[in-house]
């Protein structure tokens, strides 16, 4: 896998509101599409359990558990063990890609984000020379509350550079997708 795209790629400066990274996966299209497209599959590298499959316009619940494909990162997500995970698949354009919508660092137990926007995640993979070209781009931390704006993309800027690292590592070990 080439390294994630450098911080900030995406965005002008003292913008907070897109977050773009990418990568090229050591893997064929249709095993990284598996990937991100595949509730169970995507739950294993992401860190979480799902309720459910992924269907267009379907809610999506589940629980934090750490990754089973990196010990650190795992380390890094054994406090958040437990909290609830939810969010909206809102489009699936098979082998290209794959649109959820979700609240941003939504860790606080005793905050209800339930009435705040959601920021949107597109998950878009290009087949290139050597594998797959996957593209996360998470938009629209401008309508998240002032008081915790700041906060969430800061959060899910560094999120995503390891999510991308997962996401190899998962299609690199033997037997995957």
């Amino acid at each position: 896998m080439n390294p994630p795209s450098p911080p900030g790629e995406g965005r002008g400066e003292g913008d907070l509101d897109r977050i773009v990274r990418s990568a090229v996966l050591r893997a064929p299209l249709s095993r990284a599409w598996a990937a991100v497209s595949d509730a169970g599959r995507f739950g294993r590298w992401f860190g979480v359990e799902l309720d459910r499959g992924f269907e267009e316009g379907a809610t999506i619940t589940g629980r934090i558990v750490p990754t089973a494909v990196d010990a650190e990162v795992a380390r890094l997500q054994e406090p958040h063990r437990g909290k609830p995970f939810v969010f909206v698949v809102e489009r699936i354009e098979p082998m290209r890609r794959i649109t959820f919508r979700w609240h941003p660092f939504a860790i606080d137990p005793a905050q209800d984000y339930s009435a705040e926007p959601m920021t949107r995640i597109v998950f878009e993979l290009q087949e290139v020379e050597g594998g797959t070209r996957l593209t996360i781009t998470e938009s629209g931390f401008d309508a998240i509350p002032a008081q915790r704006r700041e906060e969430a993309y800061r959060a899910n800027e560094g999120g995503w550079e390891h999510q991308l690292d997962l996401v190899g590592k998962y299609l690199a070990a033997p037997g995957q997708a």
